[in-house]
């Protein structure tokens, strides 16, 4: 059984953020400025718990981006992805949800015999949380979001659980399925020392437009989303008055008249 993971590099949650003219560029002190997705790091955990109490054979990390996505795909090898492949190409640049999806339908059918894809719940970039329902409506594949724990795999289905606003219930479906996963799902391991270092010796393939056959339409010239309006969030503006009065009983009658002048109560 194939497993993938499907991973994007965000920029750190530590990173500083300015627009200037409609470009967003970050910095992050610590000197690293881009990080696997962190929503992404529960969804590599469960895949290689896949491997080691399920019995998958192969749990392959997946990037859609640019070459820099590389060192994410890296971070999944260190702590246990058996394989990883980086999709890369102008073409795709600039692709919305949909786009996007597409390619990650068209990448996990080039790789082939995959029961599982497994996704986070999230990218901290665009926050939109819709990339694993999309992608399993382009393969045609179950969907199962918010899952909070895989019980069991046997034969051709799968049961899980899933975390609601108000409990969690479990369900079964066949394989294939598309899976995005929450927190609370597991702990996240740390990279091996020596997991580091095989993984910074791996070479990571890199597919174009041209090893793909995606179904649709890609790119910047197809997007329903523009983003040429990025703006930085304007400063508050607030004043603050402070009450004197002989007693705190006097302060609360002015307090309590000005809110009544002002309507808010």
């Amino acid at each position: 059984m194939k497993v993938v993971v499907c991973t994007k590099q965000t920029p750190s949650t530590t990173a500083v953020f300015s627009v200037n003219n409609g470009v967003v560029s970050w910095d992050d002190p610590g000197g690293k400025p881009n990080v696997v997705n962190p929503w992404d790091e529960y969804a590599i955990e469960e895949g290689i718990r896949l491997k080691e109490n399920h019995g998958a054979s192969d749990v392959i990390a997946l990037a859609v981006g640019d070459e820099d996505s590389k060192e994410a795909l890296k971070t999944a090898l260190a702590m246990g992805c058996t394989d990883a492949r980086l999709v890369a190409d102008a073409a795709f640049a600039g692709s919305d949800a949909v786009g996007t999806a597409r390619v990650w339908a068209a990448a996990i059918n080039q790789i082939g015999d995959v029961k599982v894809a497994i996704f986070g719940k999230l990218t901290i970039d665009d926050n939109m949380s819709v990339a694993a329902m999309m992608t399993a409506r382009k393969l045609g594949w179950t969907p199962l979001t918010f899952v909070s724990a895989i019980k069991a795999i046997s034969g051709d289905s799968i049961t899980v659980e899933r975390l609601l606003d108000d409990g969690k219930e479990t369900v079964t479906a066949p394989l294939p399925v598309v899976i995005s996963v929450v927190k609370e799902i597991n702990e996240p391991r740390y990279p091996s020392f020596m997991g580091i270092r095989k993984a910074n010796r791996a070479e990571i393939p890199v597919w174009g437009a041209g090893d793909l056959s995606v179904d649709g339409p890609t790119g910047t010239a197809v997007s329903k989303v523009d983003w040429s309006r990025v703006y930085a969030i304007p400063p508050r503006e607030g004043s603050v008055e402070m009450i004197a009065a002989g007693s705190v009983e006097e302060q609360v009658e002015i307090l309590v008249d000005k809110l009544f002048e002002e309507k808010v109560i």
